[in-house]
């Protein structure tokens, strides 16, 4: 318990500091070491009184929280300092042009939500600042890297280089200096360590090797071994969060646990001695975390692994709980910036749960007469999920219910696609043939796992809304507690039993017949899918045709299921920009897509090339259209108003060679902007034959921003605007100005930002409104 309490303060310690900051972090420690040695030295006089008290015991407890208060806290204010050293600061606020020497610490990501497709992240050490003045700066801190030049995509941990760009503000709460925002390629000075260059290898021969299977289970072995997510399909990705399973998509505790117990069984085999087996195991650890790279979970999982090898080679086999305790405490002071990483916690909580909850739950089944196997495996996912649901529920806003069953049935299919994917990896540079052999052997346990997200995502009910944020996970949390307390009184367990059961059953099909959405009568509906387009047109019940198809493949997928669209004759992209062509692939997603409808401009053609492919694949038929052509489609006609002619030399050529619709649904005119700005606009206006632009509803261009023609707005003269929109969004959308003046003409504005998934609705009174409102904690 002294250790337990010597962690938690540390990591509590830690976490706060990187978010109030140094000078309370300081008070905060100062009052600590008063009460700390206040504490012991009270303790101390008492010890020949009551050693064994209660009181006694618990005062030593006391002590060691405060001694993991004053360690974290001096530890994470001298990080802290660091950090915030004034030069780069200021540097970064006036966002000054600098060169950069740096050393690479982590595989650079892309950023598939980023408004720029190919955007990288690099996380980095600074060694060395040169300002726009010519000065120097030396500093040993962290500086987050944003490039878009492919020549950052092969760098490796440990590389050394030279970098120019521009200085930004970081968000806070971690201990990244600066941001550095980079256009250009980086100059490399030398090569990374032997270790890096040769866990590289690796890595790139498991995506050789893994390159002739199918995208789903291709994509996820090699983040299912060495945390490699480049080729996993954002579909997959998206499948694995909605059932619990997002921890199987990177590298995590688990792994190490299957790969040194793995080591350990043949040593056992070999009739190897403790000693001897602790250090093949250990060699097994260090070249593992290497191949993998130090993520948070993994490091976590090592640094215990390294103790609790330690207590197998001197005879004490049974200190997990204490290896725990004191990983956490050391891992916190080397590095305080792990006390707010969601993986860290997340894995220290699973762990936490194995160790503390699943062995009672297990013996308590095997008292009640389940077999031990099944005992073992129903209670293991179901201590984990407990454990990390809190802080799932804070990030994500959501409670799932597949978790459990979900995990349940992937355990059998874990270890065998680790073990299978390392040995892939080992062999890719020695033998690539039998690489991709055992890599193939590998992807069917891959597949099922693949098939169990697939089906608990599409479960319907399959989670529920929760309040997101710290407010969100401490009520969980509070649950949790009390429930664990509460159910230890059989009266109190049976009744517990009997409320669940009843709430599920009873709430269940509340939510699937009477959901309350989509209203009787609706004629568009805006999809909430954030920074981006996705609008639905209904033709009959479960088909309707879509424009646009928002950033984000699960967003789109989403906003269809809730208005049960199993069928869409026509997509409809208005351009190619990524907040209108990103999510394309959820509109395909469990949907048969009659035909794609795309512009003539094809810039840019990265997406132009999305689009393509998601066609291609879901053998959809790929049409393209100019001003003037009508597409009817059951009881949705679809008029071409824009762009009138080629527009070149805007501010921004594809937008304003956005396709302008306007769609007539039950005698409903809808007007269908695209991010047409003001020269598509004028363009329009002085082309079209006069009340061709009239509409009902507008859905305003280009997400509300400031770029709009007045006589545009007059023309149309909208009863209704529709503003898709995401929450926070840096580029000040939509414009003040232009909220202002609808409001003044007297038009009912609706935004996704605020209002979740919105429709216009023809009731027998006329047009009317409707929002199906953001879920607390969630972002659209």
């Amino acid at each position: 318990m002294r250790l337990a309490g010597l962690a938690v303060a540390a990591w509590l310690t830690a976490l706060a500091g990187l978010h109030l900051g140094t000078r309370t972090l300081l008070l905060v420690g100062g009052a600590a070491v008063v009460l700390t040695v206040l504490s012991a030295l009270y303790l101390l006089g008492h010890l020949g009184r009551w050693p064994r008290a209660t009181a006694h015991r618990y005062g030593w407890i006391v002590v060691a929280v405060g001694l993991g208060v004053v360690c974290a806290g001096a530890a994470t204010a001298a990080r802290l300092a660091i950090r915030d050293t004034p030069p780069i600061r200021v540097l970064a606020e006036q966002r000054a042009p600098v060169t950069a020497d740096l050393v690479v610490r982590d595989d650079p990501r892309p950023i598939r939500s980023a408004g720029r497709p190919g955007m990288l992240l690099v996380s980095t050490e600074l060694v060395r600042l040169t300002g726009p003045d010519g000065r120097r700066i030396h500093a040993s801190v962290r500086l987050l890297v944003l490039a878009t030049d492919p020549a950052w995509r092969g760098l490796l941990p440990g590389q050394r280089l030279t970098a120019d760009g521009r200085l930004g503000v970081p968000r806070g709460g971690d201990l990244t200096a600066a941001v550095l925002s980079t256009n250009g390629p980086p100059e490399r000075h030398g090569a990374p360590s032997w270790a890096q260059r040769a866990a590289g290898t690796l890595r790139t021969g498991l995506q050789r090797a893994c390159a002739p299977l199918p995208d789903d289970p291709g994509g996820l072995l090699p983040g299912l071994v060495v945390g490699d997510t480049s080729r996993l399909p954002p579909a997959v990705e998206e499948e694995f969060q909605a059932t619990g399973m997002t921890h199987l998509n990177a590298v995590s505790g688990s792994n190490v646990a299957i790969v040194v117990g793995a080591v350990l069984l043949l040593a056992r085999w070999s009739r190897a001695g403790p000693w001897l087996a602790a250090g093949l195991c250990g060699v097994a650890l260090v070249g593992f975390v290497i191949l993998v790279r130090p993520s948070p979970s993994v490091v976590r999982a090592a640094t215990m692994g390294a103790i609790g090898l330690a207590a197998l080679a001197a005879g004490r086999p049974r200190a997990a709980l204490p290896a725990l305790a004191a990983a956490v405490t050391v891992l916190v002071l080397v590095d305080p910036e792990l006390a707010g990483d969601p993986g860290f916690a997340l894995s220290v909580l699973a762990t936490g749960g194995l160790l503390l909850l699943a062995p009672r739950w297990r013996d308590g089944l095997r008292r009640r007469g389940v077999p031990p196997g099944l005992a073992e495996a129903l209670a293991v996912p179901a201590a984990a999920q407990l454990a990390c649901g809190p802080v799932v529920a804070g990030i994500s806003g959501t409670v799932s219910l597949v978790a459990v069953p979900a995990n349940l049935l992937a355990v059998p299919a874990i270890a065998p696609a680790t073990v299978l994917g390392v040995l892939a990896a080992m062999m890719s540079p020695i033998w690539p043939a039998g690489a991709e052999f055992v890599a193939w052997l590998a992807s069917w346990p891959a597949w099922w796992l693949v098939i169990i997200a697939r089906q608990g995502a599409r479960l319907p009910g399959g989670t529920l809304p929760w309040p997101g944020g710290v407010p969100g996970a401490l009520l969980l949390t509070g649950l949790t507690v009390a429930l664990l307390i509460a159910v230890r009184r059989p009266l109190v367990r049976r009744l517990v039993a009997v409320v669940g059961v009843a709430a599920v059953l009873g709430a269940l099909p509340v939510r699937l017949m009477a959901a309350g959405w989509p209203p009787a009568g609706w004629v568009v509906v805006a999809c909430a899918v954030g920074q981006g387009d996705a609008l639905v047109l209904p033709v009959d019940p479960g088909r309707a045709v879509v424009v646009d198809a928002g950033p984000e493949p699960g967003a789109v997928d989403g906003c269809l299921r809730r208005l049960g669209v199993r069928e869409v004759p026509l997509l409809v992209i208005s351009h190619f920009h990524a907040d209108h062509v990103g999510g394309v692939a959820g509109v395909f997603r469990g949907r048969r897509v009659g035909a794609v409808l795309t512009p003539s401009s094809t810039d840019p053609e990265s997406g132009r090339d999305l689009v393509r492919a998601a066609a291609t694949g879901g053998r959809a038929a790929l049409l393209t259209t100019v001003a003037g052509a009508r597409h009817p489609v059951g009881g949705v006609d679809l008029l071409v108003l824009g762009p009138p002619y080629p527009l070149a030399g805007t501010r921004s050529d594809p937008n304003n060679n956005s396709l302008v619709l306007r769609a007539t649904v039950a005698g409903v005119r809808i007007l269908l902007a695209g991010d047409a700005e003001t020269e598509e606009q004028h363009a329009m206006v002085t082309r079209a034959a006069p009340g061709q632009l009239r509409a009902d509803v507008l859905k305003i261009a280009h997400h509300g921003s400031a770029y709009q023609d007045p006589g545009f707005l007059d023309a149309v003269r909208p009863s209704v605007a529709l503003v898709p929109v995401g929450t926070g969004n840096t580029y000040g959308h939509p414009s003040p100005g232009l909220l202002a003046r609808l409001s003044r003409g007297g038009v009912r504005v609706l935004r996704t930002d605020t209002d979740g998934d919105v429709a216009a609705v023809r009731t027998g009174d006329g047009l009317a409104v409707a929002r199906r409102g953001v879920p607390a904690g969630r972002q659209p």
